[in-house]
């Protein structure tokens, strides 16, 4: 399963659209706690993303100056 804010936030949007056709009010209400979930699910999923960003940003810039103070290290010997 693709586990996405864009899946997420398409299948939010699916059971909006079932909620809104829904005859019958206990589907309704069904679809309403399902739409809840997939957002909640879709925020969860963007949060995450952000912070994995984050945290591949701070890995890359600490690579970096550790190979900058190796290189400096080095050319010092």
């Amino acid at each position: 399963m693709a586990q996405t804010y864009e899946f997420y936030t398409e299948r939010a949007d699916a059971a909006a659209d079932a909620a809104k056709k829904a005859e019958l009010e206990n589907v309704r209400q069904r679809e309403l706690r399902s739409e809840k979930t997939w957002r909640g699910l879709a925020e969860q999923a963007r949060k995450t993303a952000l912070e994995r960003e984050k945290a591949d940003a701070e890995r890359t810039a600490r690579r970096e100056a550790e190979a900058a103070e190796a290189a400096e290290a080095a050319s010092q010997d």
